[in-house]
């Protein structure tokens, strides 16, 4: 037998409590006449012979360990183990002792453990008394019936015994043959004992009992007799709902009559678990796992059942690509997303065969179709079912696109359609627009793309995205960023001469998507988003959303150029200072005065990163004080903006981001390092306060404030330049915080390096890694 998924290793527990290899084989699940039951056979991979023979009892505890390891023990505690090769193979027989037991498989355990001094008493009971003695199934008992099925829930042992008795006799039909009476006779009372009867048989939480209940000519009486509860002044009407408002639709003709009552079945069952039955209390939770069991169970063989019908499935692929098919196309796209649902409880090794019968059968084909269409409801059924082929396969997405690629134009692509799905999602919240966001960041992770020797899956599927798709995915932020004049709507002193337009809150939502995918490929594609962003001059056209009136989408342009400057690439380092891209950014702070809110702060973190990157700062400067006044307001605004806030321009909500009991041994330390770092400006900050001291101390005050200071001219006072000069804020802030409200990651070596140097011990700001 060569099949290793079901090789095992056969223990026992010794005396010793220790385990014992019993030998290796091959495990199988198969109906023993002689043990009359389905049973667990091991056969040795040597001769054959057998090691084990065990029938899978519906009362015995087994319990899955480690995703490869079934436990058990049977009579006079000989405990037993098989342990796997393979996890899949340990999925598989699990899964079918959960089907004997009627468990749900996505438990470790499989029944409850029994109190101990409950399993000696069951021991003593002789065999003749194994049954509970139920009441006549008549009208007068029904009280007494209701009673005993109630006691007998606290008790598994109690439990076992009554679901034995029920099924007896044909005792449940005997039961709904008297709700028809009762219904008949309108006898209210008799009506609530059932109603009481048939929830306490649910939650006997057996198997056997449900097929009984939920057949064909059982199910509706067992919802008629749920509609009858006492706590009700009118009993509900969940009959008529199931029989006239729910209509079962076949899109395509079923023409196996038990995959139809199968799919009816599975439908009313849900139907009384999630509408009928009310929430279990905490004492109650355990008591429908079975029932969970069940809906499970019939999934997985309507989900089978239907993969195997090729003809079917072949139809309805070929119906909901048809134009003729408009009137049911709705149906069709949602008949396929509920297949896809239900498709989610198979095993992993059964899932993979779904999908592979659905990608054989032209479901990526037939989506990039449907995704166009113009009806909302189809286009999100359509999104719903490409999020499960990304989420279960993105590997088998990327290959179809390429492959697709050589035979279509490009904007027909399959990601290019769900780009502009992106784009064009009229929903105010973006709600659409965020899931495709989120799939399309799946589909260009490197972290899930496949390498081999003979193919790198990652090389290939860039290239073919930033060469097909990547100038879809950036048209609506160049689109958003081309305007070279002054808005109207803004004042004539504002730096903002590329205004965002259209700037409303729909289309600045979108751009900070687009931002966010952006940010992802610098983080993630190096050469690839490299080469873009160059050709491109794609950062400069970024941070003209710095003049958005939008703060979250300015903070995404922000973010964006931070992420890029965290890389410490010569390449893009030297393609900022020749583009003098720190421009925009000086005039988003001067624009927002001395406001001390998150722009301010993100800001402020740049600056203080690229100062522990002292070179690069010092070359921009350099650079750009020969050009404009750029760099000498840069000297003077870090010191300001970093360690004088003023307390009146505080916004009320962020005030109590800060913590009023700083000692003034944090502000001395803080002068001192700014009068290290900034000798210049710092001077000049000193003697403005020392003479607002001096005419206050004149007029006995003890506050100080300080006269609007004028800064020097800039070099070249030309009035080409669009930054303006800053004054001083008029009042000071004995406080300081050196705690700023955005922290990035990046590596703190350098941090540690500045640290060694420093000559005498100050704070400093930290730089998160």
């Amino acid at each position: 037998m060569s099949d290793t998924r079901r090789r095992v290793k056969v223990y026992t527990l010794n005396e010793d409590r220790q385990w014992d290899d019993r030998g290796t084989g091959h495990v199988s699940s198969t109906f023993v006449e002689r043990l009359k039951g389905i049973s667990l056979l091991v056969r040795a991979e040597s001769d054959g012979s057998l090691l084990l023979e065990s029938k899978i009892s519906p009362n015995t505890a087994y319990q899955k360990q480690q995703d490869t390891l079934i436990v058990w023990s049977e009579a006079d505690n000989y405990d037993l183990a098989l342990s796997f090769q393979e996890k899949a193979g340990c999925d598989e027989i699990w899964e079918k002792i959960c089907q004997v037991q009627g468990k749900d498989p996505a438990l470790d355990i499989t029944q409850d453990p029994i109190d101990e001094s409950e399993e000696d008493h069951f021991e003593e009971i002789p065999e003749t008394t194994h049954l509970v003695e139920l009441p006549p199934c008549e009208l007068s008992r029904l009280e007494e019936i209701a009673d005993l099925v109630t006691s007998v829930l606290s008790s598994p042992i109690r439990r076992e015994k009554l679901a034995l008795a029920l099924m007896s006799e044909g005792y449940i039909k005997k039961l709904l043959g008297l709700f028809r009476v009762c219904e008949d006779l309108e006898n209210r009372e008799g009506l609530h004992h059932l109603y009481e009867i048939v929830r306490g048989v649910l939650f006997l939480n057996k198997a056997a009992l449900f097929e009984i209940m939920f057949s064909d000519d059982c199910i509706m009486d067992v919802v008629g007799c749920l509609e009858y509860d006492p706590a009700l002044v009118q009993p509900k009407r969940h009959r008529e709902f199931l029989t006239k408002t729910a209509k079962f639709k076949e899109v395509i003709p079923i023409t196996d009559s038990e995959l139809r009552q199968k799919i009816h079945q599975t439908y009313r069952v849900q139907y009384i678990q999630d509408i009928i039955l009310p929430t279990p209390s905490v004492f109650e939770e355990n008591f429908l796992s079975t029932l969970t069991s069940f809906i499970y169970f019939n999934k997985v063989e309507i989900v089978s059942m239907l993969q195997e019908d090729e003809k079917f499935l072949t139809e309805v692929f070929a119906q909901l690509t048809d134009e003729a098919t408009d009137s049911k196309r709705r149906e069709l796209v949602n008949f396929v997303k509920e297949f896809c649902a239900f498709s989610q409880t198979l095993q992993p090794q059964n899932r993979d065969a779904f999908y592979k019968t659905l990608a054989n059968l032209g479901i990526l084909p037939a989506l990039e179709i449907v995704m166009g269409m113009d009806d909302l409801q189809v286009r999100a059924a359509a999104i719903d079912i490409f999020s499960y082929l990304v989420e279960f396969s993105p590997s088998m997405v990327r290959e179809f696109v390429m492959q697709e690629q050589q035979q279509t134009e490009d904007d027909v692509l399959l990601i290019n359609v769900v780009i502009k799905q992106m784009i064009c999602d009229s929903d105010p919240e973006l709600g659409g627009a965020v899931q495709l966001m989120g799939l399309l960041r799946t589909l260009i992770d490197p972290e899930n793309m496949l390498a081999s020797s003979n193919k790198t899956e990652k090389t290939e599927f860039l290239s073919f995205f930033y060469k097909y798709c990547m100038h879809v995915l950036t048209a609506p932020l160049l689109a958003n960023t081309a305007h070279d004049k002054i808005s109207k709507d803004q004042p004539e002193e504002s730096t903002k001469i590329n205004p965002v337009c259209p700037d409303n809150f729909q289309t600045a939502q979108l751009l900070a998507l687009i931002l966010e995918l952006l940010t992802f490929c610098v983080e993630h594609h190096t050469y690839h988003i490299k080469t873009y962003i160059m050709n491109k001059d794609l950062l400069r056209r970024v941070l003209v959303l710095m003049n958005s009136k939008h703060t979250f989408l300015a903070l995404c342009a922000l973010r964006f150029m931070r992420r890029i400057i965290g890389l410490k690439d010569e390449y893009y380092n030297r393609y900022i200072i020749k583009g003098n891209l720190f421009e925009p950014v000086i005039n988003a702070l001067l624009d927002n005065g001395t406001r001390y809110n998150l722009l301010n702060s993100a800001i402020t973190e740049l600056f203080e990163f690229i100062k522990v990157v002292r070179d690069h700062l010092t070359l921009w400067i350099t650079s750009t004080k020969a050009r404009n006044s750029t760099g000498q307001n840069l000297i003077q605004l870090i010191p300001i903006f970093r360690y004088r806030r003023d307390a009146r321009s505080l916004d009320e909500d962020e005030e109590l981001w800060f913590n009023d009991d700083d000692d003034e041994e944090d502000g001395e330390a803080v002068e001192r390092r700014m009068e290290d770092d900034f000798p210049d400006s710092y001077e000049k900050y000193i003697e403005a306060k020392k003479a607002a001291n001096g005419a206050n101390g004149a007029n006995g005050s003890k506050s100080a404030t300080i006269p609007p200071a004028s800064p020097a001219p800039p070099p070249n006072n030309s009035s080409s330049s669009s930054v303006k000069t800053v004054a001083l804020p008029v009042t000071p802030v004995v406080k300081t915080a050196l705690v700023g409200l955005v922290d990035y990651p990046d590596d703190e070596d350098e941090e540690e390096e500045d640290e060694e140097e420093e000559q005498a011990p100050r704070k400093r700001p930290r730089l998160s890694s």
